[in-house]
């Protein structure tokens, strides 16, 4: 008999089943939710605005953000972004690794 029968069609038997623990998000937005947060994407692109919602990929709704047009609620897709700070308590400094100008 060839290939075998079910049980060992496409290399594999019957998997034993786990109960996996659910995975949980990197990071715990969920007290900036109704918070206004600062958003920096690859290229340099970036956006402020409330965050309304969120999912374990990091992908972002927010709200209330300022941009050249009125586009009301906007998605963010998780993995272009690369930072992301609360606005309130945020101070922006000089970068201390740029070389100084004499």
């Amino acid at each position: 008999m060839r290939g075998g029968g079910p049980a060992t069609r496409g290399g594999k038997g019957p998997q034993p089943t786990l109960d996996k623990p659910k995975r949980e998000a990197i990071l715990d937005l969920s007290k900036y939710v109704n918070e206004r947060i600062r958003v920096k994407f690859t290229g340099g692109r970036e956006v402020t605005g409330v965050l309304k919602g969120f999912d374990q990929l990091l992908n972002l709704v927010l709200d209330d953000v300022p941009t050249s047009r009125p586009l009301g609620l906007v998605v963010l897709r998780g993995p272009t972004i690369t930072l992301l700070s609360p606005v309130d308590g945020f101070e922006e400094i000089a970068n201390p690794f740029l070389a100084q100008e004499a």
